[in-house]
């Protein structure tokens, strides 16, 4: 079992910056990937950014040049740096972690509005 606590989400500003964060726990593998995905009210759940053990990353094209992923492998934990955030960017954001299988984290709430 692999435990997920995701912090950092808020309400911001069109513009601004947030940052998120995820601590993964339990039964932990080195060769695994973790991500963020997102959901906004009345919509499918949608990739944002995934990286690597290794450090490949991949992003959304709506999220290109905006956002970053970035992990610390010692501290199995994953990071999101959300800059020039947009009202459309408003979602309940989640952590995935896979190795085999996949869990989720109970997602943070970021909202994006003057």
């Amino acid at each position: 079992q692999v435990q997920l606590v995701e912090s950092g989400g808020g309400l911001v500003q069109p513009g601004g910056s947030l940052r998120l964060s995820c601590a993964a726990s339990g039964s932990i593998f080195g060769d695994n990937a973790m991500g963020w995905y997102r959901q906004a009210p009345g919509k499918q759940r949608e990739l944002v950014a995934t990286i690597t053990s290794g450090g490949r990353t991949t992003y959304a094209d709506s999220v290109k040049g905006r956002f970053t992923i970035s992990r610390n492998n010692a501290k199995n934990t994953v990071y999101l740096q959300m800059n020039s955030l947009k009202p459309e960017d408003t979602a309940v954001y989640y952590c995935r972690y896979q190795y085999v299988r996949s869990y989720w984290g109970q997602g943070t709430q970021v909202t994006v509005s003057s």
